[in-house]
């Protein structure tokens, strides 16, 4: 059968309103996507045939962005996002946690984790630690392979914190009395444990003034945002990881790239995330939070340096991108777009930015429910990335 006539005879009424696309076919309103510069970028239909065999735990951590509570959630004034990430190995928790957490972790077998942090105000410029009279809350959630593992490893995990230092003491939470409380008299901060399942929560909050009384009431605080958040989500049983589906509804297979090959799960570089990772990490939570909620943001895929966000619908991802635009900050200068590329905008990075840690360019795509984000350093590269990421849409959907 001809793909016109399988088109013809697979329509549903939502088919007969959109019309039935032919790859590289523009249909009424759209470019010959056939006549864009797309450069090497490849732009047919394609599917990604990855197996997660080696990577199941991985694509766990990933799924975890969605069980780790923003800040802004714990209290409206922690609205500043100051990291968010996967914790694949051992290795990525130290420094989270202390160095002597290292044998804990590997003997209770350590699966996999997901950390976001947030503040009540931005670091300071250049920095990585907030300053010293700012509140600020890291919560760190790490996977062990059964419930009895995860409820050892918080208990030890507490006594390995302690004996850090001699003058450490216990404290008591006033709301979830399986949790380990420790602090330091005189120091304005406090750790603390709770097994969750197969999970261990593990929080780091910073006060401005040492008040044990002020720090439990965080812990407890924190602890009642994050434990609902991390019940409603469902874990993969350890024996199904691998099983986990590298690239369910296409999502990596949209985003625009020079080469296909050799892809496997990757937090950075080839992941699919739910809308808790876009706002975690977000400078002005409160912002994005709004403009999430308001255009119905699902999916959140990004492929080496390119993004690709799925909204409720084209109305929804035209608002979604106008506040990305709008959020950019000021090191940023708007630039032209391609002009066969419908609605695409671009941006610059100007003397204000930092060339070390921003691309030079950046632009933005709307296609249907979808906005992507594309970047390069080359502004001729990266608008035949425009051209590229807007044609493979066109031809994927």
């Amino acid at each position: 059968m001809s793909r016109i006539a399988l088109c013809l005879s697979t329509m549903t009424v939502a088919g007969l309103l959109a019309g039935c696309s032919i790859p590289g076919v523009p249909v009424a309103g759209e470019p010959d996507v056939r006549k864009l510069e797309v450069g090497k970028y490849e732009v047919d239909r394609h599917s990604y045939d990855v197996s997660p065999a080696g990577h199941g735990a991985v694509l766990e951590g990933i799924r975890m962005a969605d069980a780790v509570v923003p800040s802004i959630d714990i209290d409206p004034s922690l609205s500043h996002g100051r990291t968010s990430s996967v914790l694949t190995t051992v290795d990525d928790t130290i420094g989270l946690l202390a160095d002597v957490s290292r044998p804990v972790l590997e003997n209770r077998k350590f699966l996999t984790g997901y950390v976001a942090a947030g503040a009540d105000r931005a670091d300071p410029k250049g920095e990585t630690l907030p300053v010293s009279d700012a509140t600020a809350v890291t919560t760190v959630v790490l996977r062990f392979p059964d419930q009895g593992a995860a409820a050892a490893a918080a208990k030890e995990l507490e006594d390995a914190d302690i004996k850090v230092a001699p003058e450490n003491q216990k404290l008591s939470s006033t709301k979830f009395s399986d949790a380990y409380l420790h602090w330091r008299p005189g120091v304005a901060s406090i750790g603390a444990f709770l097994a969750r399942g197969e999970f261990v929560i593990s929080l780091y909050v910073q006060r401005p003034k040492a008040d044990s009384a002020d720090l439990v009431s965080w812990v407890d605080q924190t602890l009642a945002a994050e434990v609902p958040v991390l019940d409603s989500f469902a874990p993969t049983p350890t024996a199904e990881l691998d099983d986990l589906p590298v690239d369910p509804e296409g999502m990596l297979a949209r985003v625009v790239v020079e080469s296909r090959a050799d892809r496997t799960p990757d937090p950075q570089r080839f992941a699919v995330y739910g809308p808790g990772r876009m706002l975690q990490a977000a400078d002005d939570q409160a912002a994005r939070q709004q403009l999430i909620q308001e255009t119905g943001l699902d999916s959140s895929a990004v492929v080496d340096n390119t993004l690709l966000h799925r909204l409720r619908d084209a109305d929804a991802a035209r608002t979604f991108m106008t506040g990305l635009i709008d959020s950019a900050g000021a090191e940023y200068d708007p630039i032209g777009a391609p002009n066969d590329v419908p609605g695409a905008k671009c941006l610059q990075l100007n003397a204000a930015g930092n060339k070390e840690t921003e691309y030079a360019f950046s632009c933005f795509v709307s296609y249907k429910r979808y906005v992507a984000v594309v970047s390069s350093d080359l502004e001729p590269d990266v608008r035949q990335k425009v051209a590229a990421q807007y044609a493979l849409l066109a031809n994927s959907l």
